[in-house]
């Protein structure tokens, strides 16, 4: 993959947003919550951890710290698949 830096940062930023909603979404943060049902919840936090996947494994990143985002996988889908 060819990306330019400029959309390596914007993918990585990205990454650190589906971090923070499936950990607000495991955490039970109601102002993220809302009147979401527990299957949507778990479906949310299922389509956010799936993307982190798809974007980690993308063979072009540089010396970007990806313990957030292994840990976001790993909780939710340990959330998503209960």
């Amino acid at each position: 993959m060819n990306r330019t830096d400029e959309k390596k940062a914007t993918d990585y930023t990205n990454m650190g947003s589906s971090v923070t909603v499936i950990n607000n979404l495991i955490a039970g943060d109601t102002s993220v919550i809302g009147d979401m049902t527990e299957a949507q919840r778990k479906e949310k936090v299922k389509r956010n951890y799936q993307s982190l996947e798809v974007v980690k494994a993308y063979d072009d990143w540089g010396s970007e710290d990806m313990t957030a985002v292994t840990n976001a996988i790993a909780a939710g889908k340990t959330f998503a698949d209960a």
